[in-house]
């Protein structure tokens, strides 16, 4: 997790978020908080917090310019229940996490606070934090094409006499599919040398920082080719550049890292440009030269007939690849509908589902769409909450079975643990302490439990395992 990536924690202000924006700080890491009431966040995370104000239930609420450079999310935003008669003064009910006397809903509903909610967030933090296939710009994917105006630019500009067009075989792709083709013929008559395709201007620049580079599918044919990225508008200008290899006769997949795009002019290195900004990216352009970025010769350099079959080109994640959406979720939200469930050991939640708004309905539903929605992500599944402190042995499993009790603090810590570990990414888990509840967890201040390599607990978890499965092996009547 880089330092310069912005961590976005919405539910700021609740007892698993403002811990988690407090570690946050405490490591030096870049926090912006989304918050409903902006005097209330203030007062509890500090006068100097960054803040977006906003509700996640009213999408209007949520300007994009205000979550650009977000390139993480951490989740804890959750519909408020609360005990019917109140709570003490001191919110000891809260606190216990354990169990309420005749809960209700407190303020929005669960089907505006997890679902249209986790809608509206997902939306907005999409294209900020990345999609685990990448962003598809140009190419054929699943039977839809996005489509690029790509046009020929050839030597002749400059008086030569090279050629090329581009155009889509509907038959020539990988397992006869389609395919766009960059081909033609290149001379170095009247001191020519080069072919190439360019897109027009895109109507509104491309924000890929959430990117490492860009893939392009291709079939080669043992040249050496460049592409050229723009970050300005204007047509003659400097473009970052760099040169790829290809192999003959083979379909791969050549990945270009925006860090090794050099700022190019006329086959020359600009030493003054500014750096490459992959949040403004303008045109795209391929090229066949004589020349190298530097004004070298390339060694692959033919004069003749060419054809580069090009599928796709898509921005790519680094990786390995890290969870970029960790969502706090509670154990149980599988349960309301399982069959055979004793429900007097089930939590409140589970046996009052219908009662409190289908709650955990929707709360799976939310979780749902973050699975759907293409973004890398961990989902944590705590058990009953309390106010102990973290430092205890833990139980993580799959399948939503456990019941427990588990620290706010902790999920904090293993919220944060996740954002960084691939182990993590994409996986759906429960976790709760080894003591019981009647147990109080308590530490020494003075000589405090070391902080634990959360990567021995994520390395255990699988793929595809959210408890859902024995809801789909067992017919539930409607």
């Amino acid at each position: 997790m880089g330092t310069s990536d912005v961590i976005l924690v919405t539910g700021a202000t609740g007892g698993v978020g403002r811990r988690v924006v407090d570690i946050l700080r405490k490591k030096g890491l870049p926090v912006r908080a989304l918050v409903r009431n902006e005097e209330k966040a203030r007062r509890m995370l500090g006068q100097d917090i960054d803040l977006i104000v906003g509700d996640i239930t009213k999408g209007s609420t949520l300007d994009p310019k205000y979550f650009k450079g977000v390139r993480k999310v951490i989740n804890a935003v959750s519909v408020i229940v609360g005990p019917k008669e109140g709570d003490t003064p001191d919110r000891a009910k809260y606190s216990q996490g354990i169990k309420f006397f005749e809960p209700e809903i407190k303020g929005d509903s669960p089907e505006m606070v997890e679902y249209v909610g986790m809608k509206n967030l997902i939306n907005v933090v999409k294209d900020s934090v990345g999609l685990q296939n990448g962003k598809l710009l140009f190419g054929f994917e699943d039977g839809t094409f996005t489509e690029l105006a790509w046009g020929a630019l050839d030597d002749v500009v400059m008086g030569g006499v090279s050629e090329s067009t581009f155009l889509i075989d509907r038959n020539g792709g990988e397992n006869g599919g389609p395919t766009a083709l960059f081909e033609g013929t290149v001379s170095t008559a009247n001191m020519g040398g080069f072919t190439s395709i360019r897109t027009k201007n895109f109507a509104k620049p491309e924000d890929l920082s959430a990117y490492e580079g860009l893939e392009l599918r291709l079939k080669g044919d043992g040249r050496r080719y460049k592409l050229i990225v723009r970050t300005s508008a204007e047509w003659d200008t400097v473009g970052y550049t760099a040169s790829f290899n290809t192999a003959a006769d083979q379909w791969q997949s050549i990945r270009i890292p925006f860090s090794s795009l050099r700022p190019i002019f006329r086959a020359t290195t600009v030493f003054d440009a500014p750096p490459f900004d992959p949040s403004n990216i303008v045109s795209l352009q391929l090229m066949f030269s004589k020349f190298e970025s530097d004004g070298k010769l390339n060694p692959t350099f033919t004069e003749g007939p060419f054809q580069l079959p090009l599928s796709s080109i898509r921005a790519y994640l680094k990786d390995p690849i890290t969870p970029r959406f960790v969502h706090v979720s509670p154990a149980g939200v599988t349960r309301p509908d399982r069959p055979g469930l004793d429900l007097s050991k089930q939590p409140p939640a589970v046996r009052l589902n219908k009662e409190l708004g289908f709650i955990l309905t929707f709360k799976l539903k939310g979780e749902d769409l973050i699975r759907e929605s293409g973004i890398p992500y961990t989902i944590v599944r705590p058990c009953a909450l309390t106010e102990e402190p973290a430092g205890a042995d833990l139980i993580f499993d799959q399948g939503d079975n456990i019941t427990g009790k588990i620290s706010r603090e902790e999920i904090a810590r293993i919220c944060i643990a996740a954002l960084g570990s691939p182990f993590a990414c994409d996986k759906t888990f429960e976790v709760k302490s080894v003591l019981p509840f009647s147990e109080p967890f308590t530490i020494d201040p003075e000589n405090p439990p070391p902080e634990k390599d959360y990567d021995v607990y994520f390395k255990t978890l699988k793929d595809s395992i959210t408890g859902k499965e024995a809801l789909e092996q067992s017919p539930i009547a409607v």
